[in-house]
């Protein structure tokens, strides 16, 4: 589709031309994560996010063609139809023409957002070819992930505080353990919680899926390039929803296999039991007592 390519390299052009700019501003290579001044979307990092990125590319073009008609339409009505221009108003109650055009556009409108719209939700759906799981139990506050694949290795995920913050790491963003995944694999991801709703959201590969209580939910992803890419929890959870962020370093296979045998070692004890409440509250006193206000 033509006006589909045109979008695309549109967006391409944005990205590429604002990417640069952050990437300059901040004298880093860009990862996934939001940058000031953005505009669009972040980077694409997977084919499911390509793909997302094309529909709102090509609804972009679709709503903005519906409002310049719409105000052409109006405009004309305004010009042609007033009291001045048309003294006589006619008396015409009745147009088999534009009573079909009204009906069949939208319907054609319809037609064309649907299409791609069910090809993305069932890419996006799972993957029959799965190279790998992982399994993302979401707790309050904080996320616990499992390698089924790795003899179960399991650790959790908490966001570093302000005073430990380092030069060069995120504030709200970085986590103490981050998940390390394989490039160019296709990943299994199983999402669920522990106690209730949460939302485990990665914008550059495409990925926002609820964690339910009782409820395995699905989704895969497949990362193109290395890098560390962030995301956070999007279903209010509680007092520290807004402190549970998500961070995912994608590495080489090769790297990836020697991270397993690490990780193995460093979390051998681990028990995958809650941490202690003192552990929870990892935001700052006077903002969780803002939060928690009625």
């Amino acid at each position: 589709m033509k006006v589909h390519r045109i979008s695309a390299v549109l967006a391409a052009f944005m990205f590429s031309v604002f990417g640069a700019a952050a990437a300059l501003a901040q004298g880093e290579p860009v990862v996934g994560e939001p940058h000031s001044w953005q505009l669009g979307l972040q980077a694409s990092a997977s084919p499911v996010k390509e793909q997302l990125t094309d529909f709102h590319n090509l609804l972009l073009v679709v709503i903005t063609a519906i409002t310049l008609l719409v105000l052409a339409l109006l405009v004309y009505v305004m010009v042609r139809f007033n009291a001045k221009a048309n003294p006589n108003p006619t008396k015409t109650s009745h147009n088999t023409v534009l009573e079909v055009a009204w009906t069949v556009l939208p319907v054609v409108i319809l037609v064309v957002i649907a299409v791609p719209s069910f090809k993305v939700l069932y890419f996006m759906d799972k993957t029959e070819n799965a190279e790998m799981t992982l399994k993302v139990i979401g707790h309050q506050w904080y996320w616990e992930y499992q390698y089924p694949d790795q003899e179960d290795l399991t650790f959790s995920s908490y966001m570093i505080p302000d005073e430990d913050i380092e030069p060069g790491q995120r504030r709200l963003l970085e986590v103490d353990n981050r998940i390390v995944l394989p490039v160019d694999t296709n990943i299994r991801i199983i999402i669920t919680a522990g106690d209730v709703l949460h939302s485990w959201a990665m914008p550059a590969l495409g990925i926002k899926k609820d964690a339910i209580p009782g409820r395995l939910n699905e989704t895969w992803a497949r990362i193109d390039r290395e890098g560390v890419y962030y995301g956070q929890c999007s279903e209010i959870c509680g007092t520290n929803h807004g402190y549970m962020p998500i961070a995912i370093e994608a590495v080489s296979k090769e790297r990836y296999a020697q991270w397993v045998v690490e990780a193995k070692e460093k979390f051998a004890s681990n028990t995958s039991q809650p941490a202690p409440a003192v552990q929870v509250a990892q935001a700052p006193s006077a903002q969780n007592a803002a939060v928690a206000a009625p």
